[in-house]
Protein backbone atom coordinates (compact mmCIF):
# COMPACT_ATOMS: atom_id res chain seq x y z
CA UNK A 1 0.00 0.00 0.00
CA UNK A 2 1.15 3.59 -0.63
CA UNK A 3 0.09 6.31 1.88
CA UNK A 4 0.07 9.10 1.20
CA UNK A 5 -2.00 12.78 2.15
CA UNK A 6 -4.66 14.06 0.38
CA UNK A 7 -5.10 18.07 0.32
CA UNK A 8 -8.72 19.43 -0.98
CA UNK A 9 -9.18 23.53 -1.86
CA UNK A 10 -12.01 25.49 -2.68
CA UNK A 11 -15.06 23.75 -3.92
CA UNK A 12 -13.37 20.46 -3.44
CA UNK A 13 -12.98 20.94 0.49
CA UNK A 14 -16.47 22.32 0.68
CA UNK A 15 -18.67 19.29 -1.08
CA UNK A 16 -16.08 17.19 1.03
CA UNK A 17 -16.31 19.20 4.28
CA UNK A 18 -12.81 18.55 5.36
CA UNK A 19 -9.25 19.84 3.95
CA UNK A 20 -7.79 16.36 3.52
CA UNK A 21 -7.30 13.10 4.53
CA UNK A 22 -4.80 10.00 4.87
CA UNK A 23 -5.22 7.36 2.94
CA UNK A 24 -3.61 4.57 2.36
CA UNK A 25 -4.21 3.05 -1.76
CA UNK A 26 -3.68 -0.22 -2.57
CA UNK A 27 -0.47 -1.24 -4.30
CA UNK A 28 -1.95 -1.43 -8.58
CA UNK A 29 -2.76 2.68 -7.39
CA UNK A 30 0.23 4.16 -9.68
CA UNK A 31 -1.30 7.27 -10.94
CA UNK A 32 -3.07 10.52 -10.18
CA UNK A 33 -6.07 9.21 -12.38
CA UNK A 34 -5.97 6.02 -10.77
CA UNK A 35 -6.13 7.29 -6.99
CA UNK A 36 -9.15 9.97 -7.99
CA UNK A 37 -10.76 6.75 -10.04
CA UNK A 38 -10.44 4.83 -6.98
CA UNK A 39 -11.95 7.48 -4.66
CA UNK A 40 -14.97 7.98 -6.93
CA UNK A 41 -15.65 4.71 -6.74
CA UNK A 42 -15.06 4.40 -2.88
CA UNK A 43 -17.84 6.81 -1.77
CA UNK A 44 -20.69 8.73 -2.60
CA UNK A 45 -18.67 12.10 -1.20
CA UNK A 46 -15.79 11.61 -3.27
CA UNK A 47 -17.92 11.53 -6.84
CA UNK A 48 -19.65 14.72 -5.37
CA UNK A 49 -16.48 16.53 -4.82
CA UNK A 50 -15.01 15.20 -8.66
CA UNK A 51 -18.02 15.64 -10.57
CA UNK A 52 -16.28 18.15 -12.69
CA UNK A 53 -13.25 16.40 -12.94
CA UNK A 54 -12.13 17.78 -16.11
CA UNK A 55 -11.80 21.00 -14.19
CA UNK A 56 -9.69 19.70 -11.24
CA UNK A 57 -6.15 20.38 -11.08
CA UNK A 58 -3.15 18.44 -9.00
CA UNK A 59 -0.07 18.93 -7.30
CA UNK A 60 2.02 16.31 -6.39
CA UNK A 61 4.74 16.89 -3.79
CA UNK A 62 3.53 20.75 -4.68
CA UNK A 63 4.11 20.38 -8.26
CA UNK A 64 1.73 20.70 -10.73
CA UNK A 65 0.81 17.57 -12.57
CA UNK A 66 -1.68 15.67 -14.94
CA UNK A 67 -3.59 12.52 -14.33
CA UNK A 68 -1.20 10.32 -16.13
CA UNK A 69 1.82 11.27 -13.81
CA UNK A 70 2.96 8.03 -11.70
CA UNK A 71 2.86 8.88 -7.85
CA UNK A 72 5.99 7.27 -7.41
CA UNK A 73 7.30 7.94 -3.86
CA UNK A 74 5.32 11.23 -3.64
CA UNK A 75 3.84 12.24 0.06
CA UNK A 76 1.47 14.84 -0.76
CA UNK A 77 -1.41 15.02 -3.95
CA UNK A 78 -3.46 18.17 -3.63
CA UNK A 79 -6.84 18.52 -5.80
CA UNK A 80 -8.40 21.83 -6.31
CA UNK A 81 -10.90 23.81 -9.10
CA UNK A 82 -9.34 26.21 -11.41
CA UNK A 83 -8.62 29.44 -9.97
CA UNK A 84 -9.85 32.67 -11.16
CA UNK A 85 -9.08 36.50 -10.27
CA UNK A 86 -9.48 39.73 -11.19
Amino acid sequence: MTRMRLLYFASVREVLDRDGDDIAFPAHILTVGQCIDWLVERDDAYRAAFADRGRLRFALDQQMVQETVKIGGAEELAIFPPVTGG
